[in-house]
C-alpha cells in the first residue's frame, strides 16, 4: 500500500452519493460534482445552509477514490514504484489537483459561511470563533443558536447596478 487511506469501503459510498460528470479536457482530473446545485446568490443564507452549500468538500472523497486506484495499481505492479511514476503519472497528478482543489473548495467555504454568519447576526469575528469552537452540532443548529443567543442584523444586502431614483 502506498497511500493510507480510509476505509474503502466508506470512500466508494461516499463516492455513489454524487454524480459522474463527462471528460472535460479544462478540468480532466475532476470525475464527479455534487448532486445539489448551488443556490443563486440573493438566496437567504439559512436556505443556502439547508442546501448544504457550507458541508464537507467532495473533493476530498474524489482525492481518496484516487489513492485506492493508486494503491490497486501498486499492488499490481509488486510495489515497484519506477514503474508506478513511468505508467501512471497522470494518476499521480490527478490525486496532487483533488488536493489543492479540496484545500481550496474547503476554505472558500469556511470562509463563505463565516461572512454568512457575521453578515446575519450581531457579532464580532471574536465571538464567532468562541461560540464555534464550544459548539457541537450541525450547521443549521449553529444557525438556530446564533439566532437565539445574538440578534439579527437587518442589513440591507448590497445590491449592484443602477440606484432606485427618488420620487420628489
Amino acid at each position: 500500500m502506498l497511500y493510507k487511506t480510509s476505509d474503502p469501503k466508506i470512500v466508494i459510498k461516499e463516492i455513489k452519493k454524487l454524480k459522474p460528470i463527462p471528460y472535460n479536457k479544462f478540468m480532466w482530473w475532476r470525475r464527479f460534482e455534487s448532486k445539489t446545485k448551488p443556490l443563486p446568490k440573493g438566496a437567504k443564507f439559512l436556505d443556502r445552509i439547508t442546501n448544504g452549500e457550507f458541508e464537507f468538500s467532495h473533493y476530498y472523497w474524489q482525492w481518496k477514490y484516487c489513492e485506492l486506484e493508486i494503491n490497486e495499481l501498486y499492488t499490481q505492479y509488486k510495489g515497484d514504484i519506477q514503474m508506478l511514476l513511468e505508467k501512471n503519472r497522470v494518476d499521480l497528478e490527478r490525486r496532487k489537483r483533488l488536493i489543492l482543489d479540496f484545500e481550496k473548495d474547503e476554505n472558500d467555504r469556511l470562509e463563505a459561511l463565516k461572512n454568512g454568519f457575521l453578515r446575519e447576526f450581531f457579532m464580532t469575528e471574536e465571538n464567532y470563533y468562541n461560540h464555534l469552537e464550544k459548539f457541537d452540532g450541525t450547521t443549521e443548529d449553529f444557525y438556530l443558536y446564533c439566532s437565539e443567543t445574538f440578534g439579527k442584523t437587518f442589513k440591507p444586502t448590497e445590491r449592484r447596478g443602477r440606484p432606485k431614483k427618488n420620487k420628489i
